[in-house]
Order: structure tokens, then sequence, then C-alpha cells
């Protein structure tokens, strides 16, 4: 049964939030507004923002630099998910991952089509970790931002959810890095 566990205390996380767009500017970021507005709400820190245009290198560079960041425990971006030629955001950030987090994209198009029905295929939502950094690649609407965290992100990032949530678990997120690189399977 899910539920909160109130005997623990919150832990609040450094969050850092990418938007991906070759419009968007400060003043009309409404999907970065829309993450920074909730996970401050939640108890988290905003660790970093920045806007980067739909280009691989500028996407893989910014969050290749905040996963090294010891400062910065998960990276959220927004947009670049779609179909069109400039939408490169999960080829850009997927050859970042050490491991990936397949059921974030299940859960994310479960959580969507509820709201938008199929048009969620529209989206190639995807989460992994990388340099012991959750990173999380949202869709470029504000919708799309608030049902990712409503839905999946506000829970996960909650050292109190249970049965359980990312936070407990990261303090062994580089474990292999720790161990060698070479795991035999």
């Amino acid at each position: 049964m899910v539920a909160s566990d109130k005997t623990r205390s919150f832990i609040p996380l450094a969050i850092a939030v990418l938007t991906v767009s070759d419009t968007r500017s400060e003043g009309d970021d409404r999907s970065g507004d829309t993450l920074v507005e909730r996970l401050t709400a939640a108890g988290h820190t905003m660790a970093a923002r920045a806007i980067v245009p739909d280009e691989v290198e500028a996407i893989r560079g910014q969050v290749e630099r905040w996963s090294r960041d010891p400062a910065v425990d998960v990276v959220i971006t927004t947009g670049g998910t779609g179909f069109t030629g400039r939408d490169v955001t999960p080829e850009a950030i997927e050859p970042l991952f050490e491991k990936r987090m397949d059921g974030f994209s299940a859960v994310f198009h479960r959580v969507s089509y509820d709201k938008i029905g199929t048009s969620t295929l529209q989206s190639r939502a995807t989460a992994g970790v990388a340099n012991a950094t959750y990173i999380f690649v949202l869709p470029g609407s504000p919708g799309a931002c608030r049902d990712a965290w409503d839905g999946i992100l506000a829970a996960q990032l909650d050292y109190r959810h249970r049965p359980c949530n990312f936070v407990e678990i990261m303090p062994r997120l580089d474990e292999h890095l720790r161990r060698g690189a070479s795991i035999s399977v």
C-alpha cells in the first residue's frame, strides 16, 4: 500500500531544471516555471536553472556538467522529446545514462494517458542515472511537467514515501563506480 511515513523527516534535494527550446526565454518559460514552483513548494531547492537550444552538444554538455556537480542531486529537463527534426533531447541525454529507468517512461505515459489519451504517444519521455544523479527528461508542455511532478516525481523524490523512493537509495547510486566499472553479470 502506498503511504507516507510520518516518522521519517523530509530530506530536501537539490534539483536543476533545464529547458530545451529554440524559442523560450526566462520570461516565457512556463514549463520551467511549473517545475520550479512545484519542486520548491515540495521543500526541495533549485540547484540551477538554464535554457539551451535544441542542439545535442548544448543539451548533453549542460546535463553532464550538472550530473558531475556534487551540489546537484537531480536534473529535470523539459522540451525536445517529440518527433520533429529539432527534438533531440533523448538522443542527447540517453548516452549519459549508466542505468536507464524504463519504468519512468511507462508510468509517465500511464499518467499522461489519463489526461490526454493517445496523444501521449507523441512524447519520448525518459529517465536514468548518470554520475549518481537522477535525470528525468520531460516533454515541453506545462501540463506534461505538472503530470510528471504530481503523478511521479513528488512521491519518488520524497524520503517519506513508502514502500520505497529514490531518495533512500541515493547513497548507493555510485556503488559500481566505487567497486570498479567492470561488473560481470
